[in-house]
């Protein structure tokens, strides 16, 4: 019992000891709390086009059928025009819903569905729109691919640092130090682009072989630094 009351008493000891460590830790000063950004502006270079089809009856898989069909022959007539990275194919949206009356109930279907162009080949995109036939364009928009925003992302990494350090220094100064020295730092970046900024368009108004004329906007990528830094003196 004694030897168990030593070593009790040498824990109790060593906890103390801790605590009184822990407790006499200084507190941070004359740290400083900061942000900035650097933006670059670039051309938007993707170009999304949604073609759709719609149809109404008054049974459902017959609706289905029909939309498959217009499908399936829309996806052959654009697959031969397809190139990676140029202009890339694929479904939207494919979907049946029952039409209601007042009361509720069931009086027919309707249902609706989407081929997707896109691509940098706004030329090859457009082309192949209007000569698809029973599917017009429903909606088109412009975002930036991967590729473009890397090729600019660095540049504006650049400026966000030099942006930090300009005003990290500027601040210590006037506080009265001479320098600063870095604590923590945290970057990251977004896309301040139109992601992709989609305009309907009404039922019926683009001819079947009319070309539609389009015209990319901007995207700004922007990278934020933000982080603390301790003045010194």
């Amino acid at each position: 019992m004694k030897k168990l009351s030593q070593w009790i008493a040498v824990g109790a000891l060593c906890a103390g000891a801790g605590m009184v460590g822990a407790q006499t830790l200084p507190e941070p000063s004359n740290v400083l709390q900061l942000s900035s950004s650097g933006t670059v502006e670039v051309t938007q270079d993707l170009l999304v086009m949604t073609l759709a089809a719609t149809r109404e009856g008054s049974d459902a898989a017959a609706v289905q059928t029909q939309l498959q069909q217009v499908l399936d022959a829309a996806l052959t007539a654009a697959k031969r025009q397809a190139q990676p990275g140029q202009l890339d194919v694929r479904t939207g949206n494919f979907g049946i819903y029952p039409r209601n009356n007042k009361d509720g109930k069931v009086t027919g279907w309707q249902g609706r569905a989407e081929l997707v162009l896109q691509g940098r080949d706004f030329d090859r995109i457009t082309r192949t729109a209007a000569q698809i036939n029973g599917m017009p364009v429903s909606q088109t928009g412009f975002a930036l691919s991967r590729e473009a925003r890397a090729k600019v992302e660095g540049q504006a990494q650049s400026e966000a640092i030099a942006n930090f350090q300009a005003k990290a220094q500027s601040l210590a100064q006037a506080f009265g130090f001479q320098r600063y020295t870095v604590r923590e730092v945290s970057v990251n970046s977004n896309d301040m682009g139109y992601a992709p900024r989609m305009a309907m368009m009404a039922k019926g108004a683009m001819a079947e072989d009319a070309q539609i004329p389009v015209e990319a906007g901007k995207s700004q990528v922007v990278v934020n630094v933000s982080g603390s830094v301790q003045m010194v003196k």
